[in-house]
This record gives C-alpha cells, structure tokens and sequence, in this order.
C-alpha cells in the first residue's frame, strides 16, 4: 500500500533529483562557458604568437640585422679613424724628434764653435782629424749597411729557391 505520503516524498525525491540534475547542468554550463573563454584567450594567444612568427618576427630579424650592420660599420670607421689618429700622431712625435735634433744639432755645434775658439792651434788640428776620422767611420757604416742589406736579399733569394727546390723534390716524390 503506497501512501500519500509515500507518493509526495517520491515526488521530493524525484523533484530533488531532477533540481539537482538541473544544478548540474548549471555547473557544466558555467564550466563550458569558462573553457570556451579560456579557450578564446588560448586562440587569440596563438594567433597573436603566429602573426608575430609569421610576420613582425621577420621586421624585427630585418631590423637586427640592420642594427647589427650598423654596429659593423661603426667599429669599422672607429678603427680607421683611430689608425688615421695613430699615424697622425706618430707622423707628429717624429717631426717633434726631428725638430728637436736639429735644435740639438745647432746647439753642439755653436757650442762646439765657441769652445773651438778658446782652444789653442795643437788642439785644433787634432780636433779636425778627429772630424775626418768621423767622416770616415760614416762612410764605412753606409757601406756595412749597404753589405748588410745586399746579403739578407741574398738570403731571401737562397731560401725562396730552396723553397722551390723542395716542392719539385716533393713533386717528383709523389710522382
């Protein structure tokens, strides 16, 4: 015997099932809602990531390396421009140097002079052998350089043709 009591609580039951399936449903909604979004977001994320591959990746690889042309050039002209200062300034100190021997020069020879004057006639006559002397010393260091340079010319040309002479050697070796 079923009741009327009985009935409404199956009724309950059955109203209470149905309001919490509905929940449910509700729930899945509202979580499907959430990942469509989140997936939305997900797209337009890699959409955003695909165009910047695709696209302004390259603009940007474009705009390295023109950058990166740049810095090239700049250190290239920063190099010339410190050879051309460095050769200035060298051409400068020698000009300096020269200016300064010959100041030098000028001086010992005026003082040279002076003292020549308050020297007696023995001491003259030994003071201008002396100057042949360093003629003659000049002359024979012009001429050891001369042999100097004749003979490492001299060697260059031996070890160039004894270079040669090792590669036919060699050559007919492997022939």
């Amino acid at each position: 015997v079923v009741t009327r009591d009985d009935v409404e609580e199956s009724l309950k039951a059955v109203f209470q099932f149905v309001k919490d399936k509905e929940h449910l449903i509700q729930d899945l909604h509202s979580q499907i809602e959430k990942t469509k979004k989140k997936i939305s977001e997900k797209q337009r994320e890699r959409d955003y990531w695909l165009d910047y591959k695709n696209v302004r990746s390259k603009i940007h690889a474009e705009k390295i390396g023109s950058v990166e042309k740049d810095i090239v050039e700049v250190k290239y002209e920063l190099e010339r421009t410190e050879d051309y200062y460095k050769e200035a300034l060298n051409v400068v100190r020698e000009e300096n140097q020269k200016l300064f021997d010959r100041h030098m020069k000028l001086l010992s020879e005026e003082a040279l002079k002076n003292a020549v004057g308050y020297l007696d006639k023995n001491c003259r006559r030994e003071i201008e052998e002396n100057e042949w002397l360093k003629e003659e010393v000049k002359i024979y260091r012009k001429e050891e350089h001369d042999l100097k340079a004749s003979v490492q010319l001299l060697e260059e040309e031996n070890t160039s043709l004894m270079a040669k002479l090792i590669d036919i050697k060699l050559q007919h070796l492997r022939v």
